[in-house]
């Protein structure tokens, strides 16, 4: 094996085909004499662009399928790698994130399953080239706790948790199968980031892609809130974890399966129809409308239509959704800043921050006062919360309540 930090002797080409997202594959490019120009306009390349088009469109639509497309399990490596820059490419020069987004998550996916079934030493050298330092031994991989908690923190599965993990010497010791799950979350972050490209460029490839451009926009429309069937919601007044939730997807960015669960459960509590919960999800870089639609009928259907209770405070805090100290990343004032209601000692529940706040919770004869328990908690009727890691909405993978 090789030492900590050494290169290892691996054949670049068939590595960069097989692994396109390194930071070093480019170079590959480089040494084909190849530019942005010729690959997105000299014939000789139109086989790469329709590849390139073929794996966006794929990861537009289902983005937990993209890496099975048939062309691409018998292309050259060289080809493999020019469909993937220019996929890149165009996807940056989207006038919205969405569709990059998504691909990010699709090209991920796919990534992973090439790396659970590496060899060590391939995956200790694809870590140490995206920047992870990832020991290898037998059977085993160890990460920094820094790290790992870096990566596994956007991971909604339960047992990425840090307080599940084997954790000595500062170091966190998994199976290879997952640190190449890991490594698929280090993929993600770095594909969901627009390639820089000039601004002359950047209107080049819209003109030249145009059409693809407009079938994937259709593929991965923006995030819609609906007029009908919400009239009575005050989003205004929906307390800050429920607005932060709200953010993270409309900006296409992942939100974690506590996250998904309770805003589901919040919308629907708050009186938001079942089409508008689903719309709610529809940023989520994984969004499979199938299903989030299954799995918000579970959720919203539970109890003769009551629905489960969104969780406590307090467990939102234990997942790192509470923002009562202000989103720093907000893009108003009000977001920004601390809210003393939510440091009432009396505070215990997102519906019961809504009802203080003047809205209206389906399902109670009475509106509580502040001092009032949560409904569904404490001296109030106690819910079965959702399991763990079950019965969560997601844009796509994550749940196992189908």
């Amino acid at each position: 094996m090789a030492g900590p930090g050494a290169p290892l002797a691996l054949d670049p080409a068939a590595l960069a085909g097989r692994y396109p997202f390194l930071p070093d594959a480019d170079a590959i490019l480089g040494g084909l004499a190849i530019t942005v120009g010729s690959l997105l306009e000299d014939p000789a390349y139109e086989g790469a662009r329709a590849l390139g088009r073929a794996r966006a469109l794929l990861a537009a639509e289902r983005p937990r399928d993209a890496g099975g497309l048939q062309e691409l399990a018998t292309a050259s490596p060289e080809l493999r790698l020019l469909s993937f820059v220019f996929a890149r490419i165009v996807l940056s020069a989207a006038p919205t994130p969405g569709a990059l987004r998504r691909w990010a998550v699709a090209e991920a996916k796919a990534s992973h399953r090439t790396l659970a079934v590496a060899p060590p030493a391939e995956l200790e050298e694809v870590a140490r080239r995206l920047g992870v330092e990832v020991g290898i031994a037998p059977g085993a991989a160890s990460l920094g706790v820094a790290e790992y908690v870096r990566l596994a923190a956007p991971i909604r599965e339960a047992e990425f948790r840090l307080a599940r993990q084997e954790v000595a010497h500062g170091r966190v010791t998994v199976s290879p199968v997952r640190a190449a799950r890991l490594l698929q979350e280090a993929v993600r972050r770095s594909l969901a980031a627009p390639f820089p490209l000039r601004p002359e460029v950047v209107e080049r490839v819209r003109d030249r892609e145009r059409e693809l451009l407009a079938e994937l926009a259709e593929r991965v429309p923006l995030p819609v809130a609906r007029a009908p069937g919400d009239a009575g919601l005050l989003r205004e007044r929906f307390p800050p974890c429920i607005r932060k939730m709200q953010r993270t997807l409309e900006r296409g960015e992942n939100l974690s399966h506590a996250g998904r669960f309770c805003l589901a459960a919040f919308l629907h509590r708050a009186g938001a129809d079942f089409e508008t919960i689903v719309d709610a999800y529809r940023g989520a870089p994984d969004f499979d409308e199938s299903v989030t639609r299954y799995q918000v009928e579970h959720i919203t259907a539970r109890d003769e239509g009551r629905g489960y209770e969104p969780p406590e405070c307090d467990t939102l805090r234990s997942h790192g959704l509470c923002v009562r100290d202000g989103d720093p990343d907000a893009g108003n004032d009000r977001d920004r800043r601390r809210d003393p209601l939510c440091y009432e000692p009396f505070l215990r529940h997102p519906l019961q921050y809504y009802r203080i706040r003047g809205g209206t919770v389906a399902g109670e004869e009475r509106s509580p006062g502040p001092g009032d328990p949560p409904a569904g908690s404490g001296a109030s009727r106690r819910r079965r919360p959702a399991p763990e890691g079950r019965d969560q909405p997601a844009g796509g993978a994550g749940p196992r309540a189908r």
